[in-house]
């Protein structure tokens, strides 16, 4: 469905190692980061390529301003690694939005955890497994 999903920082080399912990926890590789632009990306191994979460600065040189009813939804493998995101991302500067636990409004097994990134962004990391 998706080609990859672009954030928009304010401080790239603060974003990126943000970012780069973040994504060691879900097990995504890093594809690509060129500090001149200044972007990088991450995806899953088995995606062959897309789709790609890349954070970047924003391309027409405005400064960056975080949406409000946007959000990316990472997947995790279980609730553990659920909680270690959401864990190391609080530990590293995020804001909660919503600490890790079941929502069942959304389905039964259902387990999320929300914060801001650095630059306001909003982010879930979420299983979907039954446990």
């Amino acid at each position: 469905m998706f080609s990859h999903i672009y954030y928009g920082v304010s401080d790239f080399e603060r974003a990126y190692g943000f970012y780069s912990k973040l994504m060691t926890c879900l097990a995504m590789q890093e594809r690509f980061c060129d500090r001149d632009y200044p972007w990088a990306g991450w995806n899953s191994d088995s995606s062959n390529g897309r789709p790609l979460f890349v954070i970047g600065k924003p391309f027409n040189g405005e400064a960056h301003d975080a949406g409000n009813g946007q959000m990316i939804a990472f997947s995790a493998k279980d609730r553990a690694t659920v909680t270690a995101a959401y864990n190391l991302a609080i530990e590293n500067g995020a804001t909660c939005e919503g600490q890790p636990g079941l929502r069942s409004e959304y389905h039964e097994s259902y387990f999320g955890a929300y914060f801001r990134d650095l630059d306001g962004n909003k982010v879930c990391v979420v299983c979907h497994e039954v446990e």
